[in-house]
């Protein structure tokens, strides 16, 4: 009967100190957003399936998206990602329009100790944007990561810059999505095997064209825009370096490109790049909370009191009353006091307050600190 209840893999439930640091992490997120000016949105869950595939069929991504159908047997499916929703969401908008979303997206893909299937997905986005607005993007997700106490190492590269290399090894135009496919698992299964998987389209020079340098890289045009993105990133007082094997998966990037990595986990923590919807130029970064949350050096341990009713009901309410008034987090228990201090430990209070006939006659409350076993007195 326990297997019945149990969460589908890949799926989970956040209880207790780890929902509290999960809240924590989210208020840091947003306060860090709209210091920037972005505003939020809320979007539905689940879409039109033919919306949701759009014209990146190919995206695996795209492909592993959760299918299904509503009583009309009309074909849905769950949104993957928060970027394709603002094809509908950025009409009408004066540009730039600067945009965050938080909230659940799903993947119907293998599961890993750090890869879930369903994720609470932080997103920000400009639509209308210039490479300014690739570093801006940028520096938001540096700061974001130096608050959470995440050191990030910031990766770049230009898909641009990619198609006008594949195009300099004359690599055919109809190949050309699937060897930057191949390109992008250069990290995961290392150069040896990329180069194998490119010689079947003719391109297994690539990998060594991608080594050349700087001076090789500078007679393509969209190598500038690398450059300027650096020199925006240093005004920003953050350092961006140039990965030319960065590639990111979804097809519809078409200029920057970048990921955020860090040294206690393999896999990348923030993700992003530029792209065209609807004609106009826009920029953005998604990450997962849940991801976020495993490296996060986040104190949840807010101080909260027990106030105890030893059948004093009335006076424990006016008296969590007050105490909220001040600002602070107050809970109120009438059961048995012999199983309330259990109670006080098992859900983290700090301080518990003994309320009971001789306390409301001598206007003190005895206040317990949990931790250190020491008594003081509240006077009303």
């Amino acid at each position: 009967m326990t297997s019945e209840i149990e969460p589908v893999k890949g799926f989970g439930d956040f209880s207790g100190k780890e929902a509290r640091k999960r809240e924590e992490i989210r208020k840091t997120i947003v306060e860090t957003f709209e210091a920037y000016g972005f505003e939020p949105a809320e979007t539905p869950i689940i879409e039109r399936e033919e919306f949701v595939r759009g014209e990146n069929q190919n995206d695996e991504a795209v492909s592993d998206s959760f299918k299904l159908q509503d009583k009309g047997k009309r074909n849905l499916a769950l949104r993957y990602e928060f970027t394709f929703q603002l094809k509908r969401l950025m009409r009408n908008k004066k540009l730039p329009y600067k945009r965050y979303q938080i909230g659940p997206v799903f993947r119907d893909e293998p599961v890993s100790a750090n890869r879930f299937r369903q994720i609470t997905q932080c997103d920000i986005d400009i639509i209308g944007s210039e490479v300014r607005d690739d570093a801006e993007i940028l520096a938001i997700s540096n700061e974001l990561m130096k608050k959470l106490g995440i050191e990030p190492i910031i990766l770049i590269n230009n898909r641009g810059l990619l198609n006008e290399i594949l195009e300099d090894n004359k690599v055919k135009e109809k190949d050309r999505e699937q060897v930057l496919r191949e390109i992008d698992k250069y990290d995961k299964i290392g150069e040896k095997e990329v180069k194998a998987n490119l010689k079947k389209f003719g391109a297994g020079k690539v990998i060594d064209s991608l080594k050349k340098g700087e001076k090789y890289f500078s007679k393509f045009e969209s190598y500038k825009e690398v450059l300027e993105l650096i020199k925006y990133c240093r005004i920003y007082g953050i350092k961006a370096l140039f990965s030319p094997t960065l590639v990111r998966g979804l097809s519809y990037y078409n200029k920057n490109v970048f990921e955020i990595k860090t040294k206690n986990i393999r896999e990348t923590i923030i993700a992003g790049g530029s792209y065209m919807f609807n004609g106009i130029q826009c920029t953005g970064v998604a990450f997962g909370l849940d991801r976020i949350s495993m490296l996060a050096k986040v104190s949840s341990n807010k101080e909260k009191t027990l106030i105890i009713s030893l059948e004093q009901d009335k006076t424990a309410i006016e008296l969590a009353g007050k105490l909220r008034a001040k600002r602070q987090i107050v809970s109120v228990y009438y059961g048995k006091p012999s199983r309330a201090l259990e109670y006080a430990n098992s859900y983290d209070f700090q301080k518990v307050i003994f309320v009971g006939e001789k306390e409301i006659k001598a206007k003190k409350f005895m206040v317990k600190d949990m931790k250190t076993g020491k008594e003081s007195v509240l006077k009303i």
